[in-house]
């Protein structure tokens, strides 16, 4: 087999090997993790809101045509099956969107492995498809997060920055 095509092989392995440890171990957090924003997953200084999100992203055009994987390993929930407009549910939603965000957050660095095997435009190439298939999933988290913590405030059950 030629070195181009085992070069293809382990970045395609290991992207899903990557992607399958990350998720794996992402579902084993303990709910306590997901109750309250990291320093990763906290609102920006800057104040994001909801409405940026819509204005410059148009983020509600293409949100729904993103995949969600929360069902691969058992236990998991689909984020969409856990829309409510109880306090419970929609808390259980945000820490669900902190999972899914730290997800992401640890999956796009894998491109950096692949400097082990690749030339670096092939490198670049990685970083590229990380970014496309990483920062619209994380974007996506945000804003949902961001929109539902906005809800449970309004409602009286949200903790500033905690959600």
């Amino acid at each position: 087999m030629p070195a181009d095509a085992w070069r293809i092989l382990a970045c395609a392995g290991g992207w899903l090997g990557w992607s399958l440890l990350i998720g794996w171990l992402a579902q084993r957090l303990p709910p306590a993790v997901l109750e309250r924003d990291s320093w990763l997953t906290a609102p920006r200084a800057w104040g994001e809101r909801p409405a940026d999100y819509e204005r410059w992203l148009r983020i509600r055009r293409w949100k729904d045509r993103l995949p969600d994987a929360g069902t691969t390993f058992a236990g998991g929930v689909r984020k969409a099956s856990l829309v409510g407009r109880d306090g419970q549910a929609l808390q259980r939603l945000v820490a669900e969107t902190r999972r899914a965000e730290l997800v992401h957050l640890a999956l796009w660095p894998f491109w950096i492995a692949t400097a082990l095997w690749l030339p670096p435009a092939g490198v670049l190439l990685n970083l590229l498809f990380a970014t496309a298939f990483n920062l619209p999933c994380l974007l996506l988290q945000r804003f949902n997060r961001l929109r539902i913590t906005a809800l449970l405030q309004r409602m009286g059950r949200g903790r500033p920055g905690g959600g």
